[in-house]
């Protein structure tokens, strides 16, 4: 450390003192425990310990991509994901392009808590409400079903194929408002003399939009897309788990769940085994996001790194 630096951190130590303690944090609990990622190299024993026990090398990962369920775990993690990407990151988008459209400030502020509000909704209750909303005798569906049709619905519930379709729609509903703020706040950025200029010339709302209010988000549209792409292989654990059943297993078994069983929810409790399909996952992930990084530099130079 030159003298210079040891000078601008000794007149900024408040900042420095308040940068410890994330710090500190991302080290006990984000890089302290990478550690632990030896242990899908070694066959785990409680007596042992985890640098006691013996290395196995590559055997829980071949454990792993010969199991029965290997090709079912990655056609519906692959499937779930891609679906919600293709789903989810646009509509955020277009929304809120349609709400910076409006004129009354009112009406816009109005719109964007109503929607933005379910995003606040834990896991637990927004599945709670997706039972209760989707249940075949006693909920809205059935009850619509029911009434028009006078036989009782089919439990869509049970339903294998209908996982993903209720599983990505009640997301958006629950996170569209929450993720188009960041893209309504690089519109609010946007010069309005461009817009003015763009008017005068005889330019539509349509060819403003076009032209204008689009490139303006585009930046941060490639740097949320490489995001959403790098986290492409994490399906969201807590709200898979509470909607699978027997009946749609074959269908919402995903990697993170696996996981989860395997390692603590199984009689089995394969550490070893649930440690290289973290690790395998994590891998994919990063990979992933280097793909979509340098195809987005390449495509746009907008990058994150």
């Amino acid at each position: 450390m030159t003298r210079k630096t040891r000078r601008k951190i000794i007149a900024r130590w408040q900042i420095y003192l308040l940068l410890l303690l994330p710090l500190i944090y991302i080290i006990i609990f984000a890089y302290i425990p990478m550690g632990g990622l030896v242990l899908a190299f070694k066959k785990y024993n409680v007596a042992q310990g985890i640098w006691g026990s013996p290395w196995v090398g590559f055997d829980n990962f071949e454990k792993f991509f010969g199991s029965y369920k290997f090709p079912l775990i990655m056609r519906n993690t692959l499937t779930i994901s891609l679906y919600s990407l293709a789903v989810s990151f646009p509509i955020p988008i277009i929304f809120a392009l349609l709400l910076n459209t409006m004129g009354g400030k009112r009406y816009k502020k109005m719109i964007q808590t109503i929607t933005y509000l379910p995003h606040f909704i834990s896991t637990v209750v927004l599945v709670g409400l997706v039972f209760q909303l989707l249940n075949n005798r006693s909920g809205i569906y059935g009850s619509l079903y029911t009434l028009f049709t006078g036989s009782t619905a089919p439990n869509i519930l049970s339903e294998g194929p209908l996982f993903k379709h209720i599983y990505v729609w009640s997301g958006v509903w629950q996170s569209t408002g929450y993720n188009a703020i960041i893209y309504i706040a690089a519109l609010s950025g946007v010069d309005q003399s461009l817009h003015e200029a763009a008017e005068i010339d005889g330019a539509s709302r349509f060819q403003r939009l076009l032209h204008i209010d689009i490139p303006s988000i585009l930046p941060t549209a490639s740097i949320m897309l490489i995001l959403a792409v790098g986290g492409i292989m994490n399906v969201g654990f807590e709200k898979v788990l509470l909607m699978q059943n027997d009946l749609n297993l074959n269908y919402s078994e995903v990697v993170s769940t696996y996981v989860y069983k395997i390692g603590l929810a199984s009689g089995i409790t394969d550490f070893s085994l649930s440690t290289a399909i973290g690790m395998f996952n994590s891998v994919v992930n990063f990979v992933l996001l280097i793909i979509a990084n340098w195809g987005s530099k390449k495509l746009s130079g907008n990058g994150i790194f």
